[in-house]
């Protein structure tokens, strides 16, 4: 065992005081032995007493002049193997002793109790010196107190008999130190595998370390157990999933509520890489592993997770996916324009003036009305671009675009809300309803009551109920090629358009109806001035 580790001071320690409790039950052990030696002594010789002040050649010889008991109490003395045997009238004349020449002396000791007619036990010094002795009255037919007899053993054979328990007592303690030793050396053994063998000082600086790590590091970390309960989280991840701040809470505490796929994801302890995950305004990459110890069949812990916010990034990727859907939909406007460009370039080389003025004409006039109308209904030009370039788009697809304000509704200007999130809004929904139509596809506008109304529908098969709650997961999609594997890329259209509508506080439901019908309601920001123009149907 490595000289200073926690486990070998431990084991010193634990060494330390078993020794001391040891000490001590071998103390108590000795006194205990002693007590009950004693104990046993005085109830032997209260036996005896009671015997020799119950016998008739006792209690017949201390009727008379010159009682004659000495014999009979050296017989006794000598069967039983006590010290003294000492029978004496009431007035403590001794009538026997071991010694012959203490006969007739005064009895040395306490017999008050015995006068009184009760037998008692003491520990006494007399002429054989210290003895534990029980003096028993003698009683006459009447029941009056003739004699006393004491009978003793003196203090040194009681420590013979004593010291005679001791072996046992002392292999008993050593057993039980034994023992305890044993079970500390596996303790700390256990503590120093733990710990892999670090010293006290090592332990607190590697704490200070990682206490210091976990709550500098700019990514959220989460420990939970194998029950799915909280165990350590840092304060990044406090924000990130809306806990309370680091430290405060108890350890077990159970998981906030998060969205279905993260939560399951946390609870399921199964391994992930770089996921994306949406959390209300926040999207997560998340990584998680599971917690093992080291050794050929490691035990598992729990989980660790990591989270990173990777809101800005796919922020910045929205607003680029929105000038790409707006870039696209010029494109389109562009193309068909060029096309029609070249077809009354052709018709005027060809000298057929008439039919190329007529041609324009109604190009012109079909531009217009639909200018008109984009411009009749939406104020904000961002929108008014995408929208022209999105009916561009819906013209070379063969679908029918129809724009549609509510009638008696303001004018839809925007609000005040960001005109990036509105084209992330509806140049996705009208993707997303592009890949599913079959012929048509109305957009309608409206503007009232604190709320913008965006509503896209298209005359496709509709959304599977099974599959609404999944719908706005990024990277679902119900899109695939011919061979059966899902598209590349696809999935994100309607998780941006959650995402925008989550940040700007609106909703965003699938209404029934012929093919799929995607309604959202914003609300329109308090200092935001709603303009009041009428469209007229």
């Amino acid at each position: 065992m490595h000289r200073g580790t926690l486990a070998g001071r431990l084991f010193l320690a634990q060494l330390a005081f078993i020794l001391c409790a040891s000490g001590g039950m071998a103390w108590g052990l000795y006194q205990q032995a002693e007590e009950s030696t004693y104990e046993e002594t005085g109830q032997r010789m209260l036996a005896v007493a009671g015997t020799v002040a119950a016998s008739s050649t006792v209690r017949t010889a201390v009727d008379s002049p010159e009682p004659a008991l000495q014999d009979y109490a050296r017989e006794v003395m000598d069967r039983v193997g006590i010290d003294f045997l000492t029978i004496m009238d009431t007035d403590r004349t001794r009538f026997t002793h071991r010694n012959p020449e203490q006969i007739g002396k005064a009895y040395i000791g306490s017999v008050d109790q015995a006068l009184a007619g009760e037998s008692f036990t003491e520990t006494y010094t007399g002429t054989l010196g210290p003895s534990v002795r029980a003096i028993t009255p003698v009683y006459d037919d009447a029941g009056n107190v003739t004699a006393l007899v004491a009978a003793g053993i003196t203090v040194d054979r009681v420590g013979i008999a004593r010291d005679a328990r001791l072996p046992e007592l002392f292999a008993i303690d050593a057993a039980a130190l034994a023992l305890s030793a044993l079970g500390s050396y596996g303790l700390s053994r256990y503590l120093r595998r733990a710990t892999r063998g670090l010293r006290p000082a090592e332990l607190t600086h590697l704490y200070a370390f990682y206490d210091a790590a976990l709550h500098s590091v700019r990514e959220g970390l989460v420990l939970l157990n194998d029950r799915g309960q909280l165990v350590l989280y840092n304060d990044e991840a406090a924000v990130l999933l809306g806990l309370p701040p680091a430290g405060t809470a108890a350890p077990g505490q159970e998981l906030p509520d998060l969205p279905g796929p993260l939560t399951s994801l946390l609870r399921s302890g199964r391994t992930a890489r770089e996921e994306i995950h949406l959390t209300g305004e926040r999207i997560l990459v998340v990584n998680q592993s599971a917690a093992v110890s080291a050794g050929p069949h490691g035990r598992r812990f729990g989980t660790v997770t990591t989270l990173r916010d990777h809101t800005d990034v796919e922020s910045l990727t929205g607003e680029l996916a929105s000038m790409h859907t707006l870039a696209d939909a010029l494109s389109a406007q562009a193309h068909e324009h060029a096309n029609r460009v070249h077809t009354l370039a052709s018709l005027i080389e060809l000298g057929r003036s008439d039919e190329a003025l007529r041609f324009a004409t109604a190009d012109l006039e079909q531009s217009q009305q639909l200018a008109d109308e984009v411009l009749a209904s939406v104020e904000e030009p961002a929108v008014t671009a995408l929208l022209m370039g999105k009916a561009a788009q819906a013209r070379e697809r063969g679908i029918a675009l129809d724009i549609v304000v509510e009638s008696g509704t303001e004018r839809f200007s925007g609000a005040g809300v960001p005109p990036v999130e509105l084209v992330t809004i509806i140049g996705n929904l009208l993707d997303n309803a592009f890949d599913a139509a079959e012929h048509s596809v109305v957009l309608q506008l409206g503007c009232g009551d604190g709320q913008l109304l965006i509503e896209v529908q298209d005359d496709g098969p509709g959304v599977d109920p099974s599959i609404l709650e999944h719908i706005f997961e990024q990277g679902f999609s119900t899109k695939e090629l011919a061979e059966g594997r899902l598209c590349t890329g696809r999935g994100i259209g309607l998780a941006l358009v959650r995402q925008a509508v989550t940040r700007l506080g609106g909703s965003i439901r699938v209404l029934g109806g012929p093919g799929a019908c995607f309604s959202v309601e914003l609300p329109v920001p308090a200092q935001a001035p709603v303009h009041l123009a009428e469209v007229t149907p």
